[in-house]
Protein backbone atom coordinates (compact mmCIF):
# COMPACT_ATOMS: atom_id res chain seq x y z
CA UNK A 1 0.00 0.00 0.00
CA UNK A 2 1.37 3.69 -0.95
CA UNK A 3 1.74 6.28 1.62
CA UNK A 4 0.38 9.79 1.00
CA UNK A 5 1.87 11.94 3.28
CA UNK A 6 0.37 15.65 4.01
CA UNK A 7 2.01 18.90 5.83
CA UNK A 8 -0.67 21.24 5.99
CA UNK A 9 -0.21 24.78 7.55
CA UNK A 10 -2.57 28.03 7.85
CA UNK A 11 -3.62 28.41 4.12
CA UNK A 12 -5.41 25.16 4.31
CA UNK A 13 -7.58 26.55 7.28
CA UNK A 14 -7.53 30.36 5.57
CA UNK A 15 -10.28 29.50 3.05
CA UNK A 16 -12.67 28.12 5.34
CA UNK A 17 -12.30 31.77 6.90
CA UNK A 18 -10.11 31.68 9.63
CA UNK A 19 -7.31 34.13 9.93
CA UNK A 20 -3.76 33.14 9.17
CA UNK A 21 -1.65 32.81 12.56
CA UNK A 22 -0.18 36.82 11.53
CA UNK A 23 -0.61 39.43 9.62
CA UNK A 24 1.96 41.18 7.47
CA UNK A 25 2.34 43.94 10.49
CA UNK A 26 3.39 40.42 12.42
CA UNK A 27 -0.03 40.79 14.71
CA UNK A 28 -2.41 38.44 15.47
CA UNK A 29 -5.52 39.67 15.90
CA UNK A 30 -3.86 42.73 17.01
CA UNK A 31 -1.39 41.42 19.81
CA UNK A 32 1.62 40.64 19.50
CA UNK A 33 2.57 37.26 19.04
CA UNK A 34 4.60 37.10 21.82
CA UNK A 35 1.73 38.75 24.07
CA UNK A 36 -0.25 35.90 23.06
CA UNK A 37 1.34 32.76 22.02
CA UNK A 38 4.64 32.47 24.43
CA UNK A 39 5.15 31.22 27.90
CA UNK A 40 6.23 35.12 29.21
CA UNK A 41 3.27 36.60 28.02
CA UNK A 42 1.26 33.95 29.68
CA UNK A 43 3.24 34.68 32.61
CA UNK A 44 2.05 38.27 32.35
CA UNK A 45 -1.02 38.29 31.64
CA UNK A 46 -2.79 34.92 31.70
CA UNK A 47 -6.28 36.24 31.73
CA UNK A 48 -5.42 38.32 28.32
CA UNK A 49 -3.99 34.85 26.97
CA UNK A 50 -6.79 32.71 28.07
CA UNK A 51 -9.80 34.78 26.31
CA UNK A 52 -7.30 35.32 23.40
CA UNK A 53 -7.59 31.71 22.70
CA UNK A 54 -11.53 31.56 23.82
CA UNK A 55 -11.73 33.96 21.07
CA UNK A 56 -10.06 31.48 18.95
CA UNK A 57 -11.74 28.52 19.57
CA UNK A 58 -15.44 30.28 19.27
CA UNK A 59 -14.21 31.68 15.85
CA UNK A 60 -13.05 27.69 15.06
CA UNK A 61 -16.86 26.62 15.87
CA UNK A 62 -18.17 28.73 13.23
CA UNK A 63 -16.61 27.95 9.83
CA UNK A 64 -16.59 24.11 7.77
CA UNK A 65 -14.29 22.61 6.35
CA UNK A 66 -13.61 23.01 2.57
CA UNK A 67 -12.64 21.49 -0.59
CA UNK A 68 -9.41 20.15 0.63
CA UNK A 69 -9.98 19.09 4.06
CA UNK A 70 -12.74 17.07 2.28
CA UNK A 71 -10.93 16.11 -0.43
CA UNK A 72 -8.05 14.67 1.96
CA UNK A 73 -10.23 13.38 3.84
CA UNK A 74 -12.01 11.60 0.40
CA UNK A 75 -8.96 10.14 -0.24
CA UNK A 76 -8.81 7.73 2.54
CA UNK A 77 -11.29 5.68 0.51
CA UNK A 78 -8.75 5.71 -2.50
CA UNK A 79 -7.69 1.44 -3.17
CA UNK A 80 -4.24 1.28 -2.61
CA UNK A 81 -3.19 4.13 -0.69
CA UNK A 82 -2.87 5.25 3.06
CA UNK A 83 -3.12 8.67 3.89
CA UNK A 84 -1.29 10.68 6.84
CA UNK A 85 -2.26 14.22 7.83
CA UNK A 86 0.59 16.59 9.95
CA UNK A 87 -0.64 19.76 10.31
CA UNK A 88 0.92 23.12 11.87
CA UNK A 89 -3.20 23.89 12.15
CA UNK A 90 -4.73 23.97 16.02
CA UNK A 91 -8.45 23.62 14.84
CA UNK A 92 -10.08 20.39 13.97
CA UNK A 93 -11.54 20.81 10.61
CA UNK A 94 -9.37 18.10 8.73
CA UNK A 95 -11.04 15.51 11.68
CA UNK A 96 -14.75 17.64 11.05
CA UNK A 97 -13.80 17.09 7.34
CA UNK A 98 -13.29 12.81 8.13
CA UNK A 99 -9.68 12.04 8.06
CA UNK A 100 -8.69 9.87 10.99
CA UNK A 101 -4.81 9.66 10.99
CA UNK A 102 -3.91 13.48 11.90
CA UNK A 103 -0.86 14.91 14.02
CA UNK A 104 -1.41 18.29 15.25
CA UNK A 105 2.13 19.38 15.56
CA UNK A 106 1.04 22.69 17.33
CA UNK A 107 -1.78 21.43 19.62
CA UNK A 108 -5.44 21.70 19.13
CA UNK A 109 -7.92 24.75 20.35
CA UNK A 110 -10.22 22.14 21.24
CA UNK A 111 -8.18 20.65 24.13
CA UNK A 112 -6.58 21.83 27.42
CA UNK A 113 -4.06 20.69 29.81
CA UNK A 114 -2.60 21.54 33.30
CA UNK A 115 0.18 23.89 33.50
CA UNK A 116 1.67 21.35 36.33
CA UNK A 117 1.45 18.58 33.92
CA UNK A 118 2.16 18.89 29.90
CA UNK A 119 0.67 14.92 29.31
CA UNK A 120 -2.53 15.74 31.58
CA UNK A 121 -4.53 16.67 28.35
CA UNK A 122 -8.88 16.88 28.45
CA UNK A 123 -11.35 17.90 25.90
CA UNK A 124 -11.88 21.39 26.07
CA UNK A 125 -16.01 22.40 24.87
CA UNK A 126 -16.10 25.68 25.87
CA UNK A 127 -13.97 28.48 27.71
CA UNK A 128 -11.05 28.48 30.18
CA UNK A 129 -11.39 31.14 32.78
CA UNK A 130 -8.79 31.98 34.96
CA UNK A 131 -9.51 29.66 38.34
CA UNK A 132 -10.18 26.90 35.77
CA UNK A 133 -8.53 24.45 37.83
CA UNK A 134 -7.16 20.73 36.41
CA UNK A 135 -8.33 17.87 38.65
CA UNK A 136 -4.00 18.40 39.68
CA UNK A 137 -4.65 21.66 41.40
CA UNK A 138 -2.87 23.71 38.20
CA UNK A 139 -4.25 26.37 36.11
CA UNK A 140 -5.67 25.09 33.07
CA UNK A 141 -4.62 26.43 29.96
CA UNK A 142 -5.00 25.73 25.84
CA UNK A 143 -3.40 22.52 24.68
CA UNK A 144 -1.18 24.65 22.06
CA UNK A 145 2.78 24.59 21.44
CA UNK A 146 3.56 28.18 22.19
CA UNK A 147 6.97 29.92 20.78
CA UNK A 148 9.56 28.96 23.00
CA UNK A 149 8.12 25.51 23.91
CA UNK A 150 9.27 21.93 22.48
CA UNK A 151 7.42 20.34 19.58
CA UNK A 152 6.51 16.87 21.52
CA UNK A 153 5.38 15.54 18.08
CA UNK A 154 7.69 16.77 15.64
CA UNK A 155 9.68 13.07 15.83
CA UNK A 156 6.68 11.18 15.30
CA UNK A 157 5.66 13.66 11.99
CA UNK A 158 9.35 13.03 10.90
CA UNK A 159 9.23 8.89 11.45
CA UNK A 160 5.78 9.34 9.07
CA UNK A 161 7.10 11.47 6.86
CA UNK A 162 10.02 8.71 6.53
CA UNK A 163 7.39 6.71 5.00
CA UNK A 164 6.15 8.76 2.31
CA UNK A 165 5.63 7.70 -1.32
CA UNK A 166 4.00 11.08 -2.20
CA UNK A 167 4.38 14.15 0.05
CA UNK A 168 2.00 16.73 -0.71
CA UNK A 169 2.36 20.18 1.01
CA UNK A 170 -0.59 22.67 1.58
CA UNK A 171 -0.70 25.86 2.77
CA UNK A 172 2.31 26.62 4.92
CA UNK A 173 5.41 28.87 3.42
CA UNK A 174 7.69 25.90 4.84
CA UNK A 175 9.19 28.98 7.17
CA UNK A 176 8.39 27.69 10.68
CA UNK A 177 10.66 25.26 11.88
CA UNK A 178 10.93 22.53 13.02
CA UNK A 179 7.93 21.67 10.70
CA UNK A 180 9.70 22.99 7.71
CA UNK A 181 12.18 20.38 8.36
CA UNK A 182 10.13 17.69 7.80
CA UNK A 183 10.21 18.17 4.02
CA UNK A 184 13.92 16.55 4.66
CA UNK A 185 12.46 13.43 5.50
CA UNK A 186 10.81 12.46 2.61
CA UNK A 187 12.68 9.28 1.06
CA UNK A 188 14.84 10.14 -1.85
CA UNK A 189 12.46 9.72 -5.07
CA UNK A 190 10.24 10.41 -2.83
CA UNK A 191 7.31 13.01 -5.70
CA UNK A 192 6.36 15.97 -3.54
CA UNK A 193 4.40 18.49 -4.38
CA UNK A 194 3.47 22.08 -2.78
CA UNK A 195 0.35 23.29 -3.30
CA UNK A 196 0.18 27.58 -2.64
CA UNK A 197 -1.38 30.30 -4.88
CA UNK A 198 2.06 32.28 -4.18
CA UNK A 199 4.38 30.86 -6.30
CA UNK A 200 8.01 31.09 -4.57
CA UNK A 201 10.22 33.26 -5.65
CA UNK A 202 13.37 30.71 -4.95
CA UNK A 203 11.94 26.81 -6.35
CA UNK A 204 13.63 23.88 -4.52
CA UNK A 205 14.88 21.47 -6.80
CA UNK A 206 13.09 18.35 -7.68
CA UNK A 207 9.57 19.53 -5.82
CA UNK A 208 6.14 20.49 -8.28
CA UNK A 209 4.72 23.88 -7.38
CA UNK A 210 1.32 24.29 -7.67
CA UNK A 211 -0.17 27.62 -7.73
CA UNK A 212 -3.67 27.36 -6.77
CA UNK A 213 -5.64 27.72 -3.73
CA UNK A 214 -6.09 24.38 -1.44
CA UNK A 215 -9.58 24.08 -2.58
CA UNK A 216 -8.52 23.36 -5.88
CA UNK A 217 -5.51 22.75 -5.84
CA UNK A 218 -5.71 19.75 -3.73
CA UNK A 219 -8.42 17.89 -5.61
CA UNK A 220 -6.55 18.16 -8.83
CA UNK A 221 -3.41 16.45 -7.02
CA UNK A 222 -5.19 13.80 -5.64
CA UNK A 223 -7.11 12.90 -8.75
CA UNK A 224 -3.57 12.76 -10.55
CA UNK A 225 -2.45 10.61 -7.82
CA UNK A 226 -5.41 8.02 -7.98
CA UNK A 227 -4.78 7.80 -11.78
CA UNK A 228 -1.05 7.53 -11.72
Amino acid sequence: MKHLVVLTGAGVSAESGIRTFRDSNGLWENHRVEDVASPEGFARNPALVLDFYNQRRAQAREVAPNAAHLSLAGFEEEPGWRTSIITQNVDDLHERAGSTEVIHLHGMLSKMRSVKNDALVYDCPGDINLGDLAPDGGQLRPHIVWFGELVPLIEQAAEVAGTADALLVVGTSLQVYPAAGLLHYAPVGCPVYVIDPHQPEAGRRGIRYVVEPASTGVPKVLRELAIG
